[in-house]
């Protein structure tokens, strides 16, 4: 799924007609245990380097069990980050921005501008989940680099097998720890310590499979709840996958056909584009290009391609960035790759991709086998090649930890109103995704975005933001009801 790309458009806007839910959870004080929050340090941005300090940012910790079936056992820390309201506080307002395994403490920090209009009246508060980041982040050796920039041909299912030895050695006390469940379970504590009587939520993408959960789990202390890009965890790894590459492979065309509108670099033709774009990446298969001591395989050539795809806004870049691929300088691709992977300047990563590994697995009794990946890659290939992996990587087939399907049940029955968001040019969560969950939850209404990227509340669309801080703010329930792109 991975997280939400923040990107930050002007629209015009048309209000849908809206009802009325009951008064927001309002803060109560401080929380059994409490939060003791100070200013934060070692923040960074998605390009690994340190944000600068800023005094209206604090952070802070919640403990939690790291076994829920023995909550007497050893504890660890949940970090949080907190931007306090600009106005009278309604209460907190907390967010998870994807992955699974996205730093909330570092997209809060970098991206609270672009929650403006809701910061005025909460806190917004967001936490690094148990096995990312701060949280006890996954670790798995110095497995990475090799994993990802592997060259075409190799084993790709002892590589699996390698990786997942090495997250074993370092992390192997978390990983039987860090699924959804236990994850909305400590979503819970987070309320409770952040003073409120209910949850206000904002989830995007995986955010929003969290958010299902915690609905799920906890009906009666959902408060104000907006699922944005969201996730439907009933699918398999193969329906994901093929569904997944089918998103990305019209989000692609829906590029090219504007790349060609703007006069492309790539081609004269929507099909020219694709074929420069493919031609460059089998070409990598052979002849990886040198970048500053570095090579751009074609695994990494891959990810720097669906990158930019996340978000209409971020097209220009992909244009650029291949572009100068097919010159010989993959320098934009590279770093594109490198922001996909959590990959830093000093070439350490951060825990974004290991995390998410743990996470997946965690929530899943599936165990694909390199057979199983390599008939899923074969129905890639006839739907977009430009997403085929070309080799035997087993995902969790390996893993150290046997998965759990439980987050896999969503009945949100009792709950308050939840706001279901899905965008029907969404590349990673599709909409479909989007009706099922909303069907699944019971209390969903369903907010359906006519509009290109993965996430539509950051689009730009001005129908989207407004119906949905008329909500949040308001407590006005949108009927069913479509957006058009601004």
């Amino acid at each position: 799924m991975k997280k939400a790309v923040l990107t930050i458009l002007l629209g015009a806007a048309v209000l849908a007609g809206c009802g009325t839910t009951g008064e927001p959870a309002k803060q109560a004080g401080p929380g059994k245990g409490g939060v003791a929050w100070s200013r934060c340090t070692g923040l960074t941005g998605p390009d690994g380097r340190p944000l600068p300090a800023d005094a209206a940012i604090q952070c802070g910790a919640v403990q939690v069990p790291l076994d829920y079936d023995e909550p007497g056992g050893r504890k660890i820390d949940l970090a949080l980050i907190r931007v306090k309201a600009t106005g009278d506080p309604l209460g907190s307002l907390v967010f998870n921005f994807g992955g699974p395994g996205a730093s909330g403490v570092d997209t809060l920090a970098m991206a609270a501008k672009a929650f403006g209009s809701l910061g005025t009246r909460y806190d917004l508060v967001s936490f690094d989940p148990r096995g990312v980041e701060r949280s006890s982040g996954v670790k798995c050796g110095g497995e990475l680099d090799a994993l990802l920039a592997a060259p075409t041909g190799a084993d790709g299912d002892a590589m699996s097998k390698k990786f997942a030895a090495a997250c074993e050695k370092d992390s192997g006390e978390i990983l039987p720890h860090v699924g959804t469940v236990n994850a909305a379970e400590d979503l819970d504590r987070i309320r409770a310590a952040l003073g409120d009587r209910r949850l206000n939520y904002f989830g995007f993408s995986y955010g929003t499979h969290l958010g299902a959960v915690y609905a799920t789990r906890f009906p009666a202390n959902v408060g104000r709840f907006v699922l944005d890009g969201a996730f439907d965890p009933t699918v398999t790894y193969e329906e994901r996958a093929v569904t997944q590459a089918t998103g990305f492979a019209h989000a692609f065309d829906a590029f090219a056909r504007d790349c060609v509108a703007r006069t492309c670099d790539l081609g004269t033709d929507p099909a020219a584009v694709r074929g420069a774009v493919e031609k460059l990446l089998d070409g990598l298969k052979s002849k990886p290009l040198d970048v500053g001591g570095r090579q751009l395989t074609y695994g990494l050539a891959q990810l720097a391609v669906i990158t930019p795809l996340y978000a209409k806004a971020a097209w220009p870049v992909l244009e650029q960035a291949a572009a100068a691929g097919i010159k010989g300088d993959g320098t934009a691709l590279l770093t594109l790759a490198d922001s996909y992977t959590g990959r830093r300047p000093d070439g350490t990563y951060s825990t974004a991709m290991t995390s998410m590994q743990a996470i997946t697995c965690a929530d899943t009794t599936e165990r694909p086998t390199a057979a199983d990946m390599a008939r899923i890659d074969d129905r890639i290939k006839k739907v977009f090649p430009i997403l085929s992996a070309d080799g035997t990587a087993t995902a969790c087939g390996h893993w150290p930890v046997p998965g759990d399907d439980a987050a896999k049940r969503i009945d949100a029955t009792g709950s308050a109103p939840i706001v279901v968001v899905g965008g029907k040019g969404d590349p990673a969560t599709p909409y479909e995704w989007a009706t099922r969950l909303n069907a699944k939850l019971r209390t969903g209404v369903l907010l359906t975005y006519e509009g290109e990227g993965h996430g539509a509340y950051l689009s730009g669309d001005g129908c989207v933001t407004r119906t949905v801080d008329a909500y949040l703010l308001n407590g006005k329930v949108p009927a069913a009801t479509t957006c058009p792109a601004a």
